[in-house]
């Protein structure tokens, strides 16, 4: 049985649906009072700070791991999605995530595959957010 989660990302590409919400600050629209702020990338779900340790998002206190990946387009056309790609779906095909996938599959845990791996400041990014774990 695996004892840990790693949670796979792709960096250093703009999302396609990159948005939070926030109050919106007229009047004008009082029946509607969030709007969306799309000067932000990505949607800001990451399992860093709420999920380390016994939190209540993490209730058994499993190991997780983060694991980022950076984005390389494809150099061709020939090379369709890419080898190495951190894009929404296609980081399925990015050659370091598939060897971590088997690796874990073969029996390896957390620390084995490396642990954490990050090229983001989300370290930094999650110290900021004020949330009852």
């Amino acid at each position: 049985m695996f004892s840990f989660l790693i949670s796979v990302f792709g960096v250093g590409i703009p999302t396609k649906r990159s948005y939070v919400y926030k109050l919106s600050p007229t009047d004008r629209c009082k029946s509607i009072p969030f709007r969306i702020d799309s000067s932000v990338d990505g949607d800001k779900d990451s399992c860093l700070r709420g999920w380390r340790g016994r939190t209540r998002f993490n209730p058994s206190g499993i190991s997780t791991h983060i694991r980022e990946y950076r984005h390389k387009p494809p150099a061709s056309l020939l090379e369709g999605r890419g080898l190495e790609s951190g894009a929404h779906v296609d980081i399925m095909g990015n050659l370091a995530l598939i060897y971590v996938v088997l690796r874990v599959a073969a029996g390896a845990r957390g620390a084995e595959i490396g642990g954490d791996k990050l090229y983001s400041d989300i370290f930094r990014m999650s110290e900021r957010i004020n949330l009852r774990l």
